[in-house]
């Protein structure tokens, strides 16, 4: 008897741990729902399609990390505003479009799982579109309707600015009194019905507590938070607390996982505000060079790595805010909007997309089933698309 239990035994030792985590990474399908790439690309005129050596996303190294689907965003300032906005979002999707129509054995415009899924299967980047930001909508339905049309997969309610009908996070946190409504009013509304009937996922990163609330009350189909962290790790305004992932996980939503430092480490901020301060001068002058605060400081970053290095928090962090939230609300609600090119620190071992693998490595570590690790990295964000799309 005992010989023949000693077979059957590493038969299923064998089946259990049969694949490293690389090919257990590899094999999955990775979706990041949050990538700043297009927006820098407009004023650095780098081709994200050849191998750069700065920044944190081209398509060399997506296809190194076992990226299969980029959620790419569309972005601008809130000096962006109406009669400029939504003319700025058209351009850089017009980027997105050129950088697909230069590499199309590469990247695809996707719209719905369908075609995700048909791009993965010819191992091309199945490319998304995302508007970060309800300023660039210019409070026009056919606005929306119009780059609904382009491929918008997701819109963020507000950026840090609000708008004429929805109130965000920094906003109600920093100037709630002077606000001239708190949370959505009803053309915001109307907007979250809209999305709903477009097949358009609505996207809660940015917006304030009570438009969080509001739109939930609203929506008829699930949301998500494409680039957010927990609130209980690090109360930063912009986090979600547990009350929120709790109403999210409820209504069947996703959030997730940003892997900014600042979002992740509590610490961060004051240790960054003195790096910045100490390199004063040299941040003006990049400040002129680009024209844009981000990028400058993406720029600082880079030039004093190994000082900057040091004040960076470890890869654990992250996956704390990860199991944290699974612990909370459940894996069917947890993945990756990494942020990559859209903040000036990531985790010490995650400084572009082909880092992903380190993620599930650590997932591995912590006891998480292959299962769950195809949920977290992608299966959830294909369940919540086609919920929205309805295909």
């Amino acid at each position: 008897m005992k010989k023949l239990l000693l077979p059957l035994l590493l038969l299923l030792l064998t089946k259990t741990y049969a694949q490293t985590p690389v090919q257990i990474h590899q094999r999955a399908i990775l979706a990041d729902t949050h990538n700043d790439i297009i927006s820098n690309e407009l004023i650095t005129k780098l081709d994200a399609g050849k191998l750069q050596s700065t920044g944190n996303f081209d398509l060399v190294r997506a296809k190194q990390g076992g990226l299969d689907v980029q959620v790419f965003s569309i972005w601008c300032g809130p000096q962006y505003g109406k009669g400029t906005a939504f003319k700025f979002a058209n351009r850089e999707i017009d980027s997105l479009y050129a950088l697909i129509a230069r590499y199309p054995k590469q990247i695809a415009l996707v719209r719905n799982s369908k075609q995700l899924e048909k791009a993965v299967k010819h191992k091309k980047l199945a490319a998304m579109i995302g508007v970060e930001g309800g300023h660039m909508v210019e409070d026009r339905m056919d606005y929306i309707d119009s780059l609904a049309k382009r491929g918008m997969c997701y819109l963020t309610l507000t950026w840090n600015n609000s708008t004429s009908w929805a109130s965000s996070a920094t906003d109600e946190t920093t100037r709630r009194d002077s606000l001239k409504h708190i949370g959505l009013t009803d053309y915001g509304k109307q907007i979250v019905h809209h999305l709903n009937d477009l097949g358009v996922m609505i996207d809660l990163s940015h917006p304030g507590e009570q438009t969080f609330y509001d739109v939930l009350a609203t929506t008829t189909k699930p949301v998500i938070a494409s680039h957010s962290c927990a609130y209980a790790l690090n109360p930063f305004r912009r986090n979600l607390k547990d009350g929120q992932l709790k109403a999210l996980a409820k209504n069947g939503g996703v959030v997730f996982v940003n892997f900014y430092s600042g979002f992740i480490d509590s610490t961060y901020t004051p240790k960054v505000n003195r790096f910045i301060q100490e390199h004063k001068a040299e941040m003006d002058s990049l400040i002129k060079i680009y024209n844009d605060y981000d990028l400058a400081n993406i720029r600082l970053n880079a030039i004093h790595k190994t000082e900057s290095d040091k004040i960076r928090p470890p890869l654990s962090m992250l996956i704390k805010h990860i199991d944290y939230m699974v612990k909370l609300i459940g894996v069917d609600h947890v993945g990756v909007g990494s942020d990559f090119d859209g903040a000036e620190s990531y985790p010490l071992g995650l400084d572009s997309v082909s880092d992903y693998p380190k993620i599930t490595a650590e997932l591995i570590k912590i006891g998480y089933s292959e299962k769950d690790i195809d949920k977290i990295l992608g299966g959830n964000f294909i369940r919540v698309l086609k919920a929205n799309t309805g295909k």
